[in-house]
C-alpha cells in the first residue's frame, strides 16, 4: 500500500487533487472518416513496433512458432460437456472475477447491506440478473408466492386484495429501465475517492422488467385519481419500507408492479415474488416484496423519507423528496484500478442515463475537461434507460484525464463537482451526479482523481 491509500484501498482525494491545466492535450481529433482513423490507429502502433512494442512483435510472429495456432488445443479435438445437471446456466470458470462487491470503505452487516455491480465489466446496457447491484434495509427473503398478497386501500371505492396468480393473469408489459441508488457516487461528495468504478458508481443497474402498470390496477379499485395526490408503497421485508410516490409519475403508465427481469422471475434479493418499478426514481422507491398501496391527497412523511434519504443544504435545511436521479455518465473503460498495458488505439466506453427521458448526446474529454469530443450512442437509446457510449481514441504514453458529459432530452447538462458543491455543499450523501475524472499515469495504470 502506498502513501496514498488508507486501509481497504480508500484513497483521500484530496491527495489525488489535480488541476485541469497540468496534463496537455493529448488527442488530436482526426479529420478522417472513422474507417480511416481506426486503420491509421493501428497503421501508426505497427510502426512502433520496429521499435520493439508487443503489438508490433505479435503481429510479426502470428503463425511462426505459437502453439495456441499451431497445435490444435484438447477441446477442438474431444466431446465436450453435455447438458448443465443443474438445470441452470453459469458464467464460464474464467469469469469467476467479475461479481458484485462489498465496499470496503462502508459498515456492513448482515441485514443492512450493499453491494456494486461490476461496471467495468460489464457489454451494453443490461446488468445479468446475478450481476445486479443489492440494497438491504433488514436483509432479503424468499418468498412463498402462493402466501403473497397485495393489497390497494386509501381513497379507492374498493379496497382490493391480489394474489400472484391473479396479478400474472392480467394484461403485462416489459419494458428497459435503470435503477440507481441515490446514494450512489455518495462516497465522493466528501472527498473521498474510491478506487474503481465498482465502487463508484456500481450502485446502478439496468433490466427488461415485466408486470402489471399499477395504473391498472388503481382503476380496477376505483382509486379517485382526481383527488389523489400520492400514492404510499409498502414492503412486506422487516424493515417494512415505505415510501411516498406522488400520483402524476403513475397516471402516464410507467410505474409497473412487476414481478420479471430480465426474462424470468424476479431474484429475492431484488423483491421477489413482486417489486414496483418507477423509472428515473431513486431505488429505495423501488418497493421490493410489496404488499400495499395505499392511495392518500399528502405525502406520508415515513421514516424512510423524513429521516433517511434526504440532502443536507449547506445551510444545515434538509431537501426531502428530491426522488428524480438527474442525467449522469461515467467512462467505464479506461477507469480506475485498470491498467493500459501500451500505447496506441483505444475504445473508451461508458454509460449514460438520465431520470427525466433520453440521453441526447455523450461528450468525452481526455484533458480534464479543456477539449471535448462527441461520443457515438450505442443503440437502442431508451427513456430512463442505460445508455451506451464510445468514442475512438489513441493514447500517445502521456498523462490524461478522461472524463465523460451528458445531456439528456431537456437539455439538462451533467455539471462538474464545482458546479454541484457550490450549490449542494459537500455534507451530503444523496444524488451526486457529477462529472468523474479518471487519470491516466505514464505507467498506464488508472486512479480515480478530483479536479480541484
Amino acid at each position: 500500500m502506498n502513501s496514498n491509500q488508507m486501509a481497504g484501498g480508500v484513497r483521500k482525494a484530496p491527495e489525488n487533487f489535480v488541476r485541469g491545466g497540468d496534463v496537455g492535450t493529448v488527442f488530436a481529433e482526426a479529420r478522417a472518416g472513422r474507417r480511416t482513423f481506426i486503420r491509421n490507429a493501428f497503421a501508426a502502433a505497427a510502426a512502433g513496433a520496429a521499435a520493439g512494442t508487443a503489438i508490433a512483435q505479435n503481429a510479426r510472429n502470428v503463425g511462426e512458432g505459437d502453439p495456441n495456432i499451431l497445435e490444435l488445443p484438447a477441446h477442438s479435438k474431444g466431446l465436450g460437456q453435455p447438458v448443465a445437471v443443474e438445470g441452470y446456466g453459469k458464467p464460464s470458470k474464467y469469469e469467476a472475477n467479475v461479481q458484485r462487491r462489498q465496499s470496503p470503505g462502508l459498515t456492513q452487516t448482515r441485514q443492512a447491506s450493499v453491494s456494486f455491480a461490476p461496471l467495468q465489466s460489464l457489454f451494453g446496457i443490461v446488468t445479468p440478473s446475478g450481476l445486479h447491484f443489492e440494497r438491504h434495509h433488514q436483509g432479503w427473503w424468499d418468498i412463498d408466492p402462493s402466501r403473497h398478497r397485495l393489497m390497494i386501500n386509501g381513497m379507492v371505492k374498493t379496497n382490493k386484495v391480489f394474489t400472484m396468480d391473479e396479478l400474472m393473469r392480467l394484461p403485462s408489459v416489459s419494458r428497459f429501465h435503470f435503477i440507481e441508488c441515490g446514494a450512489n457516487t455518495g462516497m465522493e461528495w466528501g472527498n473521498v475517492a474510491v478506487p474503481t468504478v465498482q465502487y463508484t458508481h456500481g450502485m446502478i443497474s439496468c433490466s427488461e422488467f415485466t408486470g402489471v402498470p399499477l395504473i391498472t390496477l388503481l382503476e380496477m379499485a376505483g382509486a379517485d385519481l382526481k383527488k389523489a395526490r400520492f400514492i404510499l408503497a409498502e414492503g412486506a421485508d422487516g424493515s417494512s419500507m415505505t415510501r411516498t410516490i406522488p400520483v402524476e409519475l403513475i397516471t402516464s403508465g410507467e410505474v409497473l408492479v412487476a414481478y420479471g427481469q430480465n426474462g424470468e422471475m424476479l431474484r429475492p434479493e431484488q423483491g421477489y415474488p413482486l417489486r414496483l418499478v418507477v423509472p428515473g426514481v431513486q431505488g429505495v422507491s423501488w418497493v421490493k416484496y410489496l404488499r400495499r398501496i395505499e392511495v392518500g391527497d399528502q405525502p406520508y412523511a415515513t421514516k424512510d423519507e423524513a429521516v433517511h434519504y434526504i440532502d443536507l443544504m449547506p445551510d444545515g435545511q434538509h431537501r426531502q423528496y428530491t426522488s428524480i436521479q438527474e442525467c449522469k455518465s461515467v467512462v467505464t473503460t479506461p477507469s480506475g484500478g485498470q491498467m493500459l498495458l501500451d500505447k496506441g488505439f483505444y475504445n473508451i466506453t461508458g454509460l449514460a442515463w438520465s431520470g427525466r427521458g433520453k440521453v441526447k448526446r455523450v461528450d468525452v474529454s481526455v484533458d480534464g475537461g479543456r477539449n471535448w469530443r462527441t461520443a457515438r450512442l450505442e443503440g437502442p437509446v431508451l427513456s430512463k434507460c442505460l445508455t451506451r457510449f464510445n468514442i475512438d481514441w489513441v493514447w500517445d504514453g502521456k498523462p490524461a484525464l478522461i472524463q465523460s458529459r451528458a445531456m439528456d432530452d431537456t437539455g439538462y447538462v451533467q455539471p462538474t463537482y464545482q458546479q454541484n458543491r457550490a450549490v449542494r455543499g459537500t455534507r451530503s450523501i444523496y444524488h451526486n451526479n457529477s462529472i468523474q475524472s479518471w487519470a491516466l499515469r505514464e505507467d498506464g495504470e488508472v486512479v480515480n482523481v478530483q479536479l480541484a
